[in-house]
């Protein structure tokens, strides 16, 4: 790899607040694999995404990374000066990748362009291997292509939930599903799959809403989907768990779990031997925590193997100084549910 150049699809979409980073998992995640390309002879370039358009900057970001790396932003795939960068030992960091036309669509000449400003393709972006974008999926027909550390230690431990039966780090014990959040359809095609593998799956968050409003219970204002009706096949199903009490606000909406439904939760996960847990259980962006950090700390205490993921989900961990404490922690949201509704994502079929 000596002298080569390394275009890394990286996933730097991290919150910020006041232009300060306020989470920085998931660029943490990746250095390892910066490390190990630049202590091989690589000269690496980087790129993401930040925010569902164009519109913001990556400028943050790269001050971060000069804490570990001399890095160097550039704003346009153009710029003559990036092999001068290089040679001067920098890491460039490409501006958000999103600014192009070509990065959504999967444009083939977008690709084509990313591609001619290296040697080598790595996708270290597991979360946004769901998508299939020009700098996850296309550009890897145009470079030999590979897998970084994270993405591959992410695709191992996801694949775990697809074979329970197969993990064997404890004996005996229920594989137990917890899946909260609000994207209610993203999350059917999972709770039809995990049906014939889990013991139990506990519905929470707002996901929960339109399951208790299918079984007829009033959910005052609470957010929840339009059309209930495609729930209501599940509802008989005796391996779908429902809050059996909640937590509501001023406004008659539903926020949180109440501590019936965590005792419930910490009765299945004492016994449970495999733990998956995706999204909050309350509503965490209005600060109704409670219930997300009860699960959190009851997973953490449990003997069993637990893969957990979501943006919320890992503010609660950080939040309790617990990301030591669960098997495996994934940097990915939607990808996550994507990569074990389906078994693979596009960006993982492009590095086949």
């Amino acid at each position: 790899m000596l002298d080569k150049k390394v275009l890394v699809r990286v996933d730097f979409n991290v919150p910020m607040k006041g232009g300060k980073i306020v989470e920085s998992f998931r660029i943490d995640q990746s250095l390892p694999t910066i490390e190990y390309l630049l202590e091989n002879g690589a000269r690496v370039i980087l790129m993401s995404h930040f925010g569902d358009d164009g519109s913001k900057s990556l400028a943050p970001v790269a001050k971060y990374l000069n804490k570990f790396f001399s890095t160097k932003l550039v704003r346009e795939i153009g710029d003559k000066n990036i092999e001068e960068y290089l040679s001067a030992g920098q890491i460039v960091l490409l501006e958000n990748i999103r600014r192009y036309e070509g990065e959504k669509k999967n444009d083939p000449a977008f690709a084509k362009k990313l591609a001619s400003l290296a040697d080598i393709y790595v996708n270290e972006a597991f979360s946004v291997s769901h998508r299939a974008h020009a700098s996850v999926s296309a550009v890897a027909k145009y470079l030999p292509s590979y897998a970084g550390l994270l993405f591959a230690k992410e695709f191992k431990n996801l694949s775990l939930a697809l074979e329970p039966k197969k993990f064997t780090r404890t004996k005996g014990g229920p594989f137990v599903v917890i899946l909260g959040g609000i994207k209610f359809q993203t999350k059917i095609p999972l709770i039809k799959k995990f049906l014939k593998m889990a013991d139990q799956i506990f519905i929470a968050g707002a996901l929960a809403n339109s399951f208790l409003k299918a079984q007829g219970v009033d959910v005052g204002n609470s957010v929840v989907d339009s059309d209930v009706s495609y729930i209501k096949p599940f509802l008989e199903n005796k391996k779908i768990i429902l809050p059996v009490d909640t937590v509501k606000n001023k406004k008659n909406q539903i926020v949180d779990l109440g501590p019936e439904s965590l005792k419930q939760i910490e009765q299945a996960v004492k016994s449970a031997r495999f733990i998956l847990w995706n999204g909050p259980v309350g509503w965490f962006e209005i600060g109704a925590k409670e219930g997300t950090l009860g699960v959190a700390k009851i997973i953490s205490q449990s003997r069993g193997f637990s893969v957990v993921g979501g943006g919320d989900t890992l503010s609660a961990i950080r939040e309790l100084k617990l990301i030591d404490k669960f098997g495996f922690v994934s940097t990915a949201g939607g990808a996550m549910l994507d990569f074990l509704a389906s078994g693979t994502l596009p960006g993982v079929k492009a590095l086949k």
